[in-house]
């Protein structure tokens, strides 16, 4: 951070502020839109593309930007000569923005796998840095998304301020300091894997939020997928399928029971694993357990309160969002440098039916009636022909599925011409080899 703000005020003063387009415009979208307009300096939000073209418009109004500055553009050209004139644009045209010269970074905030995969491919084809903050698309085409960003010598990477980012800031720091990170953690609240749309309703109608990105959150689908990117970027993998994911009474401090939360041996042996823990405060934060093997250095830690090990807590107390989102906008645009970049799949977020399922049924979205994600480890996803949960919206079951069945390629009819399964095919390929 003291690097960031030192760099986005040189830019400011300099004259070259980063340039910004957003792709949605939703709660979280909103969100960011007034941090960068109101709160970000070295940094300009140019333009907003989200399907309904008045949510943009209130990014934008919500940010005290008047309705009349604001300019509605549906081409290149009209695109183009609004950005000269730096007025704020707004479309219902997300590739306009991807294809756009006055534009430096794409700022991707849908939570949709296809539509997310075809902005960011968009983006990268057209020089474009991409920031997401959709652990989805990075859950289930990550690693080759990677590939395309350095054909095209350009970042994608997920977002600080999200539980991932903030997880990978504290590994980095972990590591720095010579402790080797054997877990990365992540605090939860609540989770029941049998959460709805409709049981979830009114804490949506509270907050102003999506009522099936909350059950997401509430079913697991949303801590499997946080916790995948992290494995992803890290090597690490999941102890078992699901995770361990205890439970202790509401507000107990974590550091009076972490230690004792995990098997000693899921976390020594092999490259460590990702996993998660309801109930422990600070909620909702993120913490990492670390070794250390040089003895002087296990003394000093013990002197400085970290305990005599074998296992050393660190953790960030909270998660801020969109407050942080400029961060990563800045660091890839002013230092090529990554908040979370997958390397290869080791954890993929399968498929589980949340109900007993009938064949013929249409599976429904991330967060629906239908299904709920749950963290395995890749290659046994890859040997066992399981489908991504990332993939499964549209798809047709070609056979009944039990509750909290596991549902397999084998299961389904999949969409015809999704780029997001063209992807899918290419990693697979490139990780396992052709079938």
């Amino acid at each position: 951070m003291i690097l960031i703000d030192t760099a986005l005020e040189r830019a400011e003063a300099e004259g070259r502020p980063i340039r910004v387009g957003m792709v949605g415009a939703g709660f979280m979208a909103r969100g960011i839109a007034l941090q960068i307009i109101r709160y970000t300096r070295g940094m300009r939000l140019v333009a907003i593309a989200n399907r309904t073209l008045d949510r943009a418009v209130q990014a934008y109004t919500e940010a005290d930007v008047p309705d009349e500055a604001i300019r509605r553009v549906d081409s290149p050209t009209a695109l183009a000569a609004v950005l000269e004139a730096g007025a704020p644009a707004v479309t219902d045209d997300a590739l306009l923005l991807c294809a756009a010269d006055g534009i430096d970074v794409i700022l991707e905030v849908t939570g949709a796998v296809e539509f997310g995969a075809q902005v960011a491919l968009a983006a990268m084809r057209h020089g474009k840095h991409v920031v997401t903050m959709n652990a989805e698309l990075d859950g289930t085409l990550g690693t080759i998304l990677q590939v395309y960003a350095r054909r095209r010598g350009v970042v994608f990477t997920l977002s600080d301020g999200d539980q991932p980012g903030v997880t990978m800031n504290l590994y980095r720091f972990v590591r720095g300091l010579g402790v080797k990170p054997v877990l990365c953690g992540n605090i939860k609240g609540l989770h029941d894997p049998y959460r709805n749309p409709t049981t979830q309703a009114n804490f949506a109608r509270q907050w102003g939020q999506n009522p099936y990105m909350v059950t997401s959150f509430a079913d697991g689908t949303k801590i499997s997928f946080e916790q995948a990117v992290v494995a992803n970027a890290t090597g690490m993998r999941v102890a078992r399928r699901g995770m361990f994911g205890p439970t202790v009474p509401s507000g107990t401090p974590l550091a009076d029971v972490v230690h004792d939360l995990y098997p000693l041996e899921a976390l020594l042996e092999g490259p460590g694993i990702v996993d998660y823990v309801v109930g422990a405060t600070p909620g909702p934060g993120v913490f990492v357990l670390g070794t250390h093997d040089h003895p002087r250095m296990q003394h000093y830690l013990n002197l400085y309160k970290l305990g005599k090990g074998p296992l050393y807590l660190f953790y960030t107390p909270y998660h801020l969002c969109h407050f942080e989102v400029p961060n990563s906008v800045a660091r890839a645009a002013l230092f090529g440098d990554t908040v979370l970049a997958a390397v290869r799949p080791t954890v993929e977020v399968i498929t589980a039916a949340k109900t007993d399922l009938r064949a013929g049924q249409t599976i429904d979205g991330l967060g629906g009636y239908m299904t709920y994600g749950l963290a395995e480890n890749a290659d046994v996803a890859h040997a066992e022909n399981l489908l991504p949960i990332g993939l499964a919206e549209g798809c047709v079951l070609r056979r009944d599925i039990p509750k909290d069945g596991i549902i397999t390629y084998a299961d389904v009819s999949l969409p015809s011409g999704r780029l997001s399964d063209q992807l899918r095919a290419e990693q697979d390929a490139m990780v396992w080899g052709a079938r």
